[in-house]
């Protein structure tokens, strides 16, 4: 991409730059793409987190950060449900769309946008872990506590880290997203070790509940391209929300999917149903706009979060899975953090009959000719 001119996305306004971090190539690129944008260099501590705002068409604030904490780190899920088991580089934190549902709004106190500048550190960390034992595998992603790809064409750090990887055929890199964008693609070393990730859902939610996307159309695009140049899809439908007319909903961008990919150009697909933090409701009343689908019948689940009665849920992922491995996914749909009675309701099997949930997706995603 260069350092030729480009329009400033999501309407940011300003940048704040770690002192540590101020001539790092990260921050050079993002002065040299966005020139306008004003800079300002901090000392150390003095950044003060702004407190959430509710209004999401307000200025937006990049903070390049010299972060200190773990850049590899095994993702959050409770040890009471089946976690997929894959790994989380830590790149950054927030995210500039706008999804009502998005736990990331509870989850934490500011809205600034968050990624980490110390490259030299980030790279390191992970070279002592993926360096360490080449026979042992990671299936990672950086699409957690951020959008992998909402900054990319502002940081460049995805193409960073491709040119990084191409050296740890060890490593299979998950890039998960709500956007189109595929700029990244030339970087990619090998193909066999990138997996291009995209969460969808039933058009009544993508077209309301969803701000500053790109449509599902656009995703499944910009998937197609990607798997004819031999990188592996993966579709996340998560959350599945419970609404009136889901069936017929889901079911339309599950044949939108066969349209515009093969069964074997698919990784794996995850189902996970609506779920949230009591925060996330106390947000939405802030802001004066409950969606409907909140007003249904939730329970506390042994994670802390408001779950929808499995009487209700379980269709909802039946339903979805069934419809998939009509089409030839059989055993590469997985449910996210549920218990293994739900597996059973949904599959008739559970993860231990795959061999374990986190080793089944490895070798999905390692072995793809044989998957």
């Amino acid at each position: 991409m260069g350092t030729e001119r480009l329009a400033v996305p999501w309407n940011l306004s300003r940048v704040l730059v770690d002192a540590a971090v101020a001539d790092s190539p990260m921050a050079r690129r993002v002065a040299e793409r966005f020139p306008e944008l004003p800079r300002r260099i901090l000392k150390p501590d003095e950044f003060k987190a702004e407190p959430v705002c509710e209004d999401r068409a307000r200025e937006s604030v990049l903070y390049l950060k010299e972060y200190k904490g773990r850049f590899l780190r095994p993702c959050p899920g409770t040890r009471k449900y089946h976690c997929c088991g894959y790994q989380i580089i830590h790149i950054g934190e927030n995210c500039p769309m706008d999804c009502s549902y998005c736990i990331l709004k509870a989850y934490f106190r500011d809205n600034v946008l968050k990624m980490w500048a110390n490259q030299e550190d980030f790279f390191r960390a992970l070279h002592e872990a993926f360096g360490a034992d080449r026979s042992r595998r990671f299936r990672v992603g950086t699409g957690e506590f951020t959008d992998s790809l909402a900054l990319e064409s502002v940081t460049g750090h995805t193409r960073d880290l491709l040119e990084f990887l191409g050296d740890y055929p060890n490593v299979v890199l998950e890039l998960k997203s709500k956007l189109a964008d595929i700029s990244w693609l030339p970087a990619v070393a090998r193909p066999d070790r990138v997996m291009a990730a995209w969460s969808l859902n039933a058009p009544e939610i993508s077209g309301v509940e969803e701000s500053g996307v790109s449509t599902l159309t656009q995703r499944l695009e910009a998937a197609k391209i990607c798997a004819e140049a031999g990188i592996g899809v993966c579709l996340h439908f998560d959350p599945v929300i419970h609404f009136p007319g889901w069936e017929k909903g889901y079911a339309q961008t599950i044949d939108m999917i066969f349209s515009k990919l093969k069964p074997e150009q698919i990784v794996y697909v995850s189902l996970g149903s609506f779920r949230y933090m009591p925060e996330l409701a106390l947000r939405m009343e802030r802001r004066g706009r409950v969606p409907a689908y909140m007003i249904n019948e939730f329970v506390r689940g042994l994670d802390g979060k408001e779950r929808l009665l499995r009487s209700l849920r379980v269709p909802q992922l039946r339903f979805i899975a069934e419809r998939l491995m009509r089409f030839g996914l059989a055993r590469k749909v997985y449910l996210c953090m549920e218990s293994e009675e739900v597996w059973m309701d949904v599959f008739g099997y559970a993860p231990k009959n795959l061999g374990g949930l986190a080793a089944h997706l490895g070798a999905l995603a390692f072995d793809r000719e044989r998957a």
